[in-house]
């Protein structure tokens, strides 16, 4: 079955589309599935749910604009189609991390910090579908309500999904993350765009996913999450006001990458309350926040069980520009989104990274100390950064460096480390290489900068 959202009463002229396009979807999900065809124009929408066996196809020129009324998007509770399961519904919101009592609003389907303009929820075979100018644009929709008190819905919000592919679309100004894929299986996102808004793709507690030939130029991460096994990631360019990954996991392979700074959208977190409502940033540019903080910083906080131990991630045949810090572990810190279950291992192969502005950080657990591996590699720090060490490291089992080229350090070691560990290496060289390699703190490891 194939059906236009224009046989359904859907009109590009501003009118709210919302009720046409369920119904296409609806239909088609009656009749055991087919193709749900948005053709060029602008439809206005809030939240919509796709369903098992669809393909939401967006033509060349096609434009699902969100709503800017984040109540628009309150659509699980009333479905009579596929009713919910009241067990996945709460009324609670997002609390900040100090003040959380339950994690409920994240654990929850039909919470609303999961709201989207496009959702799905126990479904099988979805495909979302663009050709090219085909946008699935959020409006940075404003929440007072919402998590920082300002983030609205998600662009793509799936739980408990199988089979499901998307492919060929932009999406741009997303009131929270483009994609929130959570508890799902065999996901791939192949030539996706994220322009602006927050992370680009946000996996939680999924298994199989595919990320192929994206762009992300997002104000947040380019590509987030924590308990996922089995996640590749290739020829995939990464433009971010955040991190490039903040990833955790258990057999994650990330080749022929570009991740690079500065970010060409600010991070919204930097915009002035009256900016966030309006959507519109009204200082000068100077006043936002672009830098990119990292290339890779470890995941792991406790809005879930961790199933296996994070581990065995590889990083491979990618180029890093313009970051603040290129690894950023911190097990051993103070950050609680980090404090979960510790990394194991992680390896870099065949990685240049230029315009370092500071230490790669390996704080390991005491337990389960890390293994860090850099292997034909070159890092270059940024000019005005002398004296500063190539690496900071604690609770680590072993270091290996083979292969490795270190450009612009002046007068520091090479690892500044709070304990001991084996440090391997191999063809290891570092201007003002007479300098030791390895220099022990002198100062409380809890006094470390981060």
């Amino acid at each position: 079955m194939q059906v236009s959202i224009l046989d359904y009463g859907a009109r590009s002229d501003g009118s709210l589309c919302t009720g046409a396009i369920q119904a296409a979807i609806d239909d088609c999900f009656r009749a055991g599935g087919g193709t749900v065809e948005v053709p060029a124009g602008t439809f206005l929408t809030g939240g919509v749910r796709i369903r098992s066996n669809i393909t939401l196809l967006l033509r060349s020129g096609a434009r699902l604009l969100g709503t800017r009324n984040p109540e628009d998007y309150n659509i699980l509770a009333g479905d009579t189609v596929e009713p919910v399961d009241p067990a996945l519904m709460t009324d609670n919101r997002w609390t900040p991390a100090r003040q959380r009592v339950s994690f409920d609003f994240l654990r929850k389907a039909g919470s609303t910090w999961n709201n989207a303009l496009i959702r799905a929820l126990h479904a099988e075979h979805v495909r979302i579908i663009g050709e090219e100018d085909s946008v699935l644009d959020g409006a940075d929709c404003f929440d007072e309500l919402g998590e920082e008190h300002y983030r609205g819905p998600h662009g793509i919000n799936m739980w408990y999904c199988r089979d499901v592919h998307c492919e060929g679309y932009t999406v741009r100004n997303s009131g929270n993350w483009a994609h929130a894929i959570q508890n799902s299986q065999d996901v791939t996102f192949e030539r996706v765009t994220v322009l602006a808004g927050h992370d680009g793709i946000h996996c939680t507690t999924c298994d199989n996913v595919r990320i192929s030939h994206c762009a992300f130029y997002t104000g947040d991460d380019c590509i987030a999450g924590i308990d996922n096994i089995n996640m590749t990631v290739t020829d995939t360019l990464m433009n971010t006001a955040c991190s490039a990954f903040r990833l955790g996991g258990t057999h994650i392979r990330i080749s022929d990458c570009q991740m690079l700074g500065p970010a060409r959208y600010l991070f919204r977190g930097s915009l002035s309350p009256e900016e966030k409502r309006s959507g519109q940033p009204t200082r000068e540019i100077a006043t936002h926040r672009y830098n990119m903080l990292s290339a890779f910083t470890y995941y792991a906080d406790y809005s879930r069980q961790i199933r296996e131990q994070p581990g065995d991630i590889v990083i491979e045949n990618c180029t890093v520009d313009h970051n603040d810090r290129f690894l950023h572990y911190n097990f051993s810190g103070n950050e609680p989104w980090q404090l979960n279950r510790p990394l194991a291992d992680i390896t870099f192969r065949n990685v240049t990274a230029e315009h370092i502005r500071h230490p790669l950080t390996a704080y390991g657990d005491q337990e389960t100390k890390v293994r860090l591996t850099l292997e034909n590699c070159r890092f270059a720090i940024d000019e005005g950064m002398e004296g500063m060490a190539f690496m900071h490291a604690c609770h680590y089992e072993r270091i290996t460096l083979r292969h490795v080229r270190v450009e612009g350090l002046r007068g520091a070691p090479l690892i500044l480390r709070w304990s001991d560990g084996t440090v391997e290496t191999d063809d290891l060289a570092w201007e003002d290489a007479e300098n030791p390699l390895i220099v022990d703190a002198a100062v409380d490891f809890q006094c470390k900068a981060i």
